[in-house]
């Protein structure tokens, strides 16, 4: 039996010893190497050529989706699998562009994370089971669709807003109107599918906007 080599990657080390256990519980995998933070998981990825890597999206150093981009050019060969407590669909959308090919949600069962493991390893795309539509047939159809981009106004106002700028202070910022301040961040939030400013600010952590100042 050929056994998956796998990497983990996250910076809670209980996690990462619990994901361990049920990793090397199974007969076809093994754990090969761990990582507490992204620029490690790369360095990882890089020395271990293993199969699959299970990237934390939140980490210290590098988050989980600049390190898919970087791993998917220093370490074509190994799949990546995003692991994360949310189910935004601008995160899943946002990783799968990056290049992950299986995306897995920590609350859910260990079982949905072995499945995206084995899958990866075959070459096949895989996402949670949890994961509402429109991402449910992704898994079926094994594609997902473009996250639309949006405009760079739309990314200065929406990250002003994850800061915790009012709309007056950003247009005082921006030289722009109040009401200009909320089509363009209505807009950006629309094309990214962000329900409110706690989804926002969670894309702004993701996109590494929080710490460009």
């Amino acid at each position: 039996m050929s056994v998956i080599r796998v990497v983990l990657a996250d910076d809670h080390e209980t996690v990462r010893q619990g994901l361990k256990l049920l990793v090397d519980g199974q007969a076809d995998m093994k754990v090969v190497g761990e990582a507490g933070d992204g620029r490690t998981a790369i360095a990882r990825a890089e020395i271990l050529s293993p199969d699959v890597i299970v990237l934390d999206v939140s980490m210290p150093m590098m988050n989980g989706l600049e390190a898919t981009r970087i791993l998917k050019q220093a370490a074509p060969a190994t799949a990546v699998v995003a692991l994360t407590r949310y189910n935004d669909d601008a995160y899943v959308r946002e990783l799968l562009e990056a290049g992950a090919i299986g995306y897995g949600l920590k609350q859910s069962a260990s079982s949905e994370l072995l499945h995206a493991i084995r899958a990866a390893a075959a070459g096949l795309r895989y996402l949670d089971a949890e994961l509402t539509p429109p991402f449910a047939p992704t898994r079926r159809h094994g594609h997902v669709g473009v996250l639309p981009q949006i405009s760079q106004r739309e990314r200065e106002v929406l990250r002003l807003t994850a800061l915790g700028e009012s709309n007056k202070e950003i247009a005082s910022a921006l030289d722009i109107s109040v009401k200009t301040v909320e089509a363009h961040k209505a807009n950006g939030m629309r094309k990214l599918d962000l329900r409110g400013r706690i989804d926002v600010v969670r894309y702004a952590a993701l996109q590494g906007w929080l710490t460009d100042i």
